[in-house]
């Protein structure tokens, strides 16, 4: 149990993080952590008429970050989006999947347009 805690614990630091990251770069966060039949969000932002649908993992050093995100997790991340769309994204706007890697000592690696499906 005090496992998952710890990674509950870490993964919404991770959000955090990459939350501030992103106002950093002009991107404002429209929401967290948004759950839907499909999967879960963690952050949805954004930039002008871009939204991101963005997936963030944390891991304990760099290495690891190589096997955080797989095609599966991605395809969960783009179907919760789809469902999401209607709420966030206007009929003007560009639509994207992002993930951003965290780990300690290390910027944030921000993988734009991660998911093409």
């Amino acid at each position: 149990m005090k496992d998952r805690r710890s990674a509950e614990a870490s993964g919404r630091r991770g959000e955090r993080i990459a939350g501030w990251w992103l106002r950093l770069r002009g991107w404002r966060i429209l929401d967290r952590r948004v759950r839907t039949p499909a999967g879960e969000v963690d952050i949805v932002a954004r930039k002008g008429n871009l939204i991101a649908f963005v997936e963030v993992k944390s891991r304990a050093t760099d290495a690891e970050l190589d096997f955080a995100i797989d095609e599966r997790r991605l395809a969960r991340v783009a179907a919760a989006a789809e469902v999401l769309m209607p709420r966030y994204a206007g009929p003007s706007d560009d639509i994207r999947v992002d993930v951003i890697l965290l780990a300690p000592g290390r910027p944030p690696r921000h993988i734009e347009n991660a998911w093409i499906g």
